[in-house]
């Protein structure tokens, strides 16, 4: 369920969205839809493998199951804005997921929080403790991918790097302007900060610079490497480019040392 590979930089990376599996007695209670899994962050952890050392922590459960992206006690990260909750009703584009009166009710929200939700947390907390440990301080750079295009979400079309910093709070000045920098320098991709996403639950929980413990989101447009419907093909050749910006983002943050 819980997947952690360690490495003694002080960069973890979190891998929230990558899984797709369905515990027993949930895959039936989905509706067709549901059952496309089609918010996925396809192919997520493959586009940052072997980049640079870094810890990751990933959970195989699909986010329909349960968001760990979330707040736990199911407090909206953008009030007033479309969005989907700790255990999603619907899909990225409004449509119901589960077939009528299948959806989990309060209980079930809350025995699927401890058994998914917590563990989650539980390993990444211990790995950021871990490279504390180890050098006074820990990096958070959590990993996401979203289809370009979602009218229900956002309008226009999403920009390929999105960084979230939640308003600068999250991290160290030096880390924020650092991955913009990288983000403006990467010829033929487009960027913003701070915009449509600011920083998930996990960027926001964790994100406490004044206590050595720094947090980035980053959520990347699909399109810029991968096709952005079923079945979801990753494109080697426009993803091995975008691994370039990348591993300059993620060396910037394994090489970052507190002033």
């Amino acid at each position: 369920m819980i997947e952690v590979a360690r490495a003694d930089s002080p960069l973890v990376l979190g891998l929230p969205h990558t899984g797709t599996d369905l515990p027993d007695g949930i895959a039936g209670r989905l509706n067709d839809t549901g059952r496309a899994l089609a918010d996925t962050d396809w192919h997520i952890h493959d586009l940052y493998a072997g980049l640079v050392p870094a810890t990751t922590v990933r959970t195989t459960v699909h986010r329909y199951v349960i968001d760990v992206n979330r707040d736990p006690e199911g407090v909206s990260l953008y009030p007033g804005q479309n969005t989907t909750t700790l255990c999603p009703l619907t899909d990225f584009d409004g449509n119901p997921i589960w077939r009528a009166g299948q959806e989990p009710d309060a209980a079930e929200i809350a025995h699927r929080r401890d058994t998914w939700h917590a563990p989650y947390h539980a390993a990444l907390t211990a790995e950021m403790e871990r490279v504390r440990a180890i050098h006074g301080f820990a990096v958070l750079y959590d990993c996401h991918s979203i289809r370009s295009h979602i009218p229900f979400l956002f309008q226009g079309t999403l920009p390929d790097f999105n960084i979230g910093t939640n308003e600068g709070t999250t991290c160290a000045a030096e880390i924020e302007c650092g991955v913009l920098k990288m983000c403006s320098n990467a010829e033929g991709y487009t960027h913003i900060l701070n915009g449509r996403f600011k920083g998930g639950w996990t960027t926001r929980h964790y994100g406490r610079p004044a206590e050595g413990q720094h947090a980035i989101q980053m959520e990347l447009a699909q399109s810029s490497y991968m096709t952005e419907a079923a079945p979801w093909a990753y494109l080697p050749d426009r993803a091995d480019r975008l691994r370039a910006p990348l591993t300059q983002i993620l060396t910037l943050l394994t090489e970052w040392r507190p002033a």
